[in-house]
């Protein structure tokens, strides 16, 4: 896959102090990356010097292969973006609101029938936007950016301050982007949980420091999972399980494998059951995302 957004050294410095301090980003064709961190760590701004709407104090950014500070024009014709609040004429209705943008980005008039349909709008698309709820504009916003079908879209906390059904909206609009339309998608969150369900890879940014950067797969295999099992005669149990080679905590009541695939799992199950004893209950223990984040960010929440 070709790389879509890559900073060098990205920096950011307001009074002598990091806001964004030397960060080293890779998105890829395709993938929707979740730029995660607490509010003020610095994803807003490393999302503004992305678009060209704050100049870093050093550093380099490459967007679709080309060097930001040199071919900027070029490289905004192809990419959507909605950073903090949408702007909107409340008194235009929301057909109204995307024809005026549709003018000045040069697309013709059916494209915004097309945005409409897509963020689920086409319903409303001759009421004014002033009687719209948030998670309404909140589409609006999105349909703005992807009039003019970007290679890129950059979004910062588009689901913030949304009603749970204007979050589910949002998060399969985006879901559906890089399957749909060949899309790349950069969203920002302070919300674990959203980014886990909509992010195929993500980065993790605390105190303007990219700290973790990787697949979503490969951050839930860092939640170090065990399984417990609780039987009548635990000790017994440990001493039988040694055989199998197993790493074996005795528990209060119980044992505790570590690191065991589901073969494991069943040949030990199987060697218990085997030897007589009564087993009453297996279970799987594994280390929350929202754990992986706070050891990540020396105990910094989101």
């Amino acid at each position: 896959m070709s790389i879509i957004v890559q900073t060098e050294q990205l920096t950011k410095t307001f009074q002598k102090q990091y806001a964004v301090d030397h960060i080293d980003m890779t998105i890829r064709e395709g993938e929707i990356y979740g730029f995660l961190g607490p509010n003020g760590a610095g994803k807003t701004t490393t999302i503004r010097m992305l678009l060209g709407l704050m100049k870093p104090s050093s550093g380099r950014i490459k967007v679709l292969g080309k060097r930001l500070n040199t071919h900027k024009l070029e490289i905004l014709r192809q990419v959507g973006s909605l950073v903090e609040n949408p702007s909107y004429y409340p008194h235009l209705t929301a057909y109204e609101n995307l024809n005026v943008i549709r003018q000045i980005v040069g697309v013709p008039p059916v494209r915004v029938t097309e945005v409409l349909e897509l963020v689920r709008l086409t319903e409303a698309a001759h009421r004014k936007v002033k009687g719209f709820s948030l998670g309404m504009k909140q589409r609006l916003g999105i349909a703005a950016a992807l009039l003019h079908q970007p290679k890129l879209l950059i979004l910062d906390e588009p689901t913030n301050g949304l009603d749970p059904s204007g979050i589910i909206e949002i998060r399969e609009l985006i879901k559906s982007l890089p399957q749909k339309y060949g899309m790349t998608v950069l969203i920002s969150s302070h919300l674990l949980s959203e980014i886990d369900q909509i992010a195929t890879s993500v980065g993790v940014v605390s105190h303007g420091k990219l700290i973790y950067q990787d697949s979503i797969t490969n951050m839930r295999k860092l939640a170090n999972s065990s399984i417990h099992i609780q039987c009548n005669d635990p000790e017994q149990a440990a001493v039988a399980l040694h055989r199998l080679e197993l790493a074996v905590e005795l528990g209060a009541n119980k044992l505790v494998l570590h690191q065991c695939s589901d073969r494991a799992v069943a040949d030990a199950v199987k060697l218990l059951v085997h030897q007589g004893m009564d087993i009453y209950r297996v279970e799987e223990h594994k280390q929350s995302l929202e754990r992986i984040f706070l050891d990540m960010t020396g105990g910094v929440s989101l």
